[in-house]
């Protein structure tokens, strides 16, 4: 059943940690659809901010915007506490980016990959071989380093890609999509990467459409709907917005079943089961509150389950099925440009 719900605001009564990334009222078109419809984005140095959303809900453009790649149309954002619109250069050289597509060159090596990144951000020749072996053994590719890129296995081509991206030390990433088409092994792989930039001091922008993965990885996430951030908080938080939750009280006594019962008025029975139901966001607070009234009534359950809403629930609560085919043939219109 439908319901409304309130964004979550990420900006909090009191003083905000420094911003790796900081946007107001972003704003971007393709021809009449609004892709980006004045988002705000407050993002902390060192930590891992997932953007979750449909296909077409404008994940990649934000990260365009915000890598310098296009530009808005409206609002103001600052990233590496550099302006966007008036010091792009500064933002370039402070940032990473990896793609939805993977940037390796199948045709040479993953070593000579990274060499040519290491040219790229203007190194030294002694200076780019050392990065490369040190960055080539960290991400598990020293055995294929001479190899072609074009036999690699995805998951190895995408630790290829992060990899070059570090070449140049930013201390922002922006993974759009990263892990899409891994399989399981070599997403956890990633998730660990992550995890360990984040431990560093790194800043991950980070769009997925594994609900698992933000979850696992991020801070805070937000969900972007029709141009909107539809709700923005940590995982639990969101999971707390989304109706469903409950406290789940099973026995194996029907006269403690019972019992529970009569002193349980807003749970819900099941007496063939000998299980109660009873509202609850998961809280410690409301967990508290049912055992201080088991024990006050001298009840004591055999199980005692609590389910909260998954991400899952809170995606298909917040978003709507987007773009309309012409939305996205602007989009792809102005992504060939």
């Amino acid at each position: 059943m439908p319901f409304s719900v309130m964004p979550m605001s990420s900006q909090g009564d009191g003083p905000q940690p420094p911003a790796a990334v900081s946007a107001i009222g972003l704003r971007k078109s393709y021809g009449d659809k609004t892709v980006l419809d004045g988002i705000d984005l407050h993002i902390p140095a060192g930590s891992v901010f997932a953007l979750l959303g449909p296909n077409g809900a404008g994940k990649t453009t934000a990260v365009k915007i915000l890598s310098t790649l296009i530009s808005a149309d409206g609002g103001q954002a600052q990233v590496a506490g550099h302006d966007l619109a008036a010091a792009p250069q500064a933002v370039r050289a402070a940032i990473g980016v990896t793609g939805q597509f993977s940037a390796v060159d199948g045709l040479i090596t993953g070593e000579e990959n990274m060499l040519l990144m290491a040219d790229l951000h203007h190194l030294s020749r002694g200076e780019g071989k050392r990065l490369t072996a040190e960055l080539l053994e960290r991400f598990d590719l020293v055995d294929a380093a001479k190899k072609p890129a074009a036999g690699y296995s995805g998951g190895m081509k995408r630790r290829l890609d992060i990899a070059m991206t570090l070449v140049g030390d930013p201390r922002i990433i922006f993974l759009d999509e990263p892990t899409t088409g891994l399989d399981p092994r070599s997403r956890h792989t990633m998730w660990t990467i992550i995890r360990e930039l984040v431990a560093t001091g790194v800043t991950v922008f980070l769009t997925t459409q594994y609900l698992e993965e933000a979850d696992e990885l991020a801070d805070r996430i937000a969900v972007l709907n029709n141009g909107k951030i539809a709700a923005e908080g940590s995982a639990e938080e969101l999971k707390r917005m989304i109706p469903g939750g409950h406290i789940r009280l099973r026995f194996t006594d029907p006269d403690t079943y019972r019992s529970a019962a009569s002193a349980l008025h807003d749970a819900t029975t099941d007496d063939d089961a000998l299980a109660l139901q009873i509202p609850s966001d998961g809280s410690q607070r409301e967990l508290r509150s049912l055992l201080d009234r088991l024990d006050s009534a001298g009840i004591e359950a055999d199980e005692l389950t609590v389910h909260t809403p998954d991400l899952d629930d809170v995606f298909f609560a917040l978003t709507t099925t987007i773009p309309t085919q012409s939305a996205q043939s602007a989009q792809s219109k102005e992504d060939a440009r």
